[in-house]
């Protein structure tokens, strides 16, 4: 069963927020869950409150192949000047090439620290097998020394202040793309043979940015690895990999904070009227150079896949379980 433990009392958080003052965007959702929007905050509140609470923040970002000397050193840098400033930060950065990953100067109460990581041959994989690796970090080291964890792409570069009005116990985005269309247009995965599978839903997220408390996070990304390897078993990949399962999970565990996409904008956007700020902007994408040698094709398990997979079907349902 999924817990959320309120840390910050809801009645409390809902007081701090002006929502009358956006009148134009949706600033709740129908479960009484608010959507952050700039200009309804006072960020010295939130600020104060976490600081009280002792919150302290682990961030993981994977930089695999290419990746890390495309992205990586504008993403920490960036990381550095606005993301929970004030707060204790860890960003555990994920990587294949660990001798690559640049150094940075970091400010009090913040590291890093480089955990070394498998290559896998197609980025779908890297994609969707993060959720495994972000569970076993959590288990093994978060969980003892942080209260919030943060999981974010390396491709994306902090503009402004992406602070504690972000934390809460189950946060989600709304993807840039997607938060005024129907829901007719949603990019839902519509196979039946999925775990993926969804008919309808409440919003479109954006697995580029996902949060809250360690418990939550941990319950998360089991959920979407345990309907990743389901999938395996059954030779079904779902349309957006492990963002198809996220937004899956979030249908049935309600997020209890949304970010609105002025928390990871795209800049090629046109109509930019509901963006009073950028807080965090898609990074130029070059998937032509970056991808190049990684294959696309998805190929049927082998012997010894379907018996490691059944292995850790076993593994994750009786942690998801529990």
């Amino acid at each position: 069963k999924l817990h959320i433990y309120n840390i910050l009392p809801q009645q409390k958080i809902h007081a701090t927020l002006n929502t009358q003052a956006r009148p134009l965007v949706q600033t709740f959702t129908s479960w009484k869950a608010p959507v952050i929007w700039e200009g309804m905050f006072d960020f010295n509140l939130f600020d104060q409150r976490h600081a009280e609470e002792n919150s302290s923040v682990a961030l993981t970002v994977f930089a695999v192949g290419r990746y890390l000397d495309a992205y990586l050193k504008t993403f920490l840098t960036s990381a550095e000047q606005h993301f929970m400033l004030g707060l204790p930060v860890t960003y555990y950065v994920f990587t294949d090439s660990p001798e690559k990953v640049p150094n940075i100067t970091l400010a009090s109460q913040r590291n890093i620290k480089v955990i070394q990581v498998q290559k896998h041959a197609r980025w779908q994989d890297i994609s969707m097998m993060r959720m495994r690796t972000i569970s076993e970090i959590i288990e093994s080291e978060i969980r003892h020394k942080f209260r919030y964890v943060f999981c974010f792409d390396v491709d994306q570069e902090f503009k402004g202040r992406f602070g504690s009005e972000a934390l809460g116990d189950s946060v989600a985005l709304l993807h840039a793309h997607y938060y005024k269309l129907p829901k007719a247009r949603f990019t839902y995965d519509r196979n039946p043979k999925s775990k993926a599978f969804m008919e309808t839903g409440d919003f479109y997220y954006h697995a580029a940015i996902f949060g809250g408390l360690w418990q939550n996070v941990k319950h998360l990304v089991d959920a979407c690895y345990l309907g990743i390897i389901e999938d395996k078993l059954n030779n079904v990949e779902a349309l957006w990999h492990d963002e198809s399962h996220l937004n899956k999970y979030f249908w049935i565990h309600k997020p209890s904070k949304l970010l609105s996409p002025e928390y990871c904008w795209d800049q090629s956007i046109w109509d930019k009227r509901d963006i009073l700020v950028t807080r965090l902007v898609w990074a130029p994408k070059h998937y032509d150079t970056l991808r190049m040698h990684q294959r696309t094709a998805t190929s049927s398990p082998s012997p010894d896949l379907h018996h490691q997979t059944n292995c850790l079907f076993l593994m994750v349902a009786l942690s998801v379980s529990i």
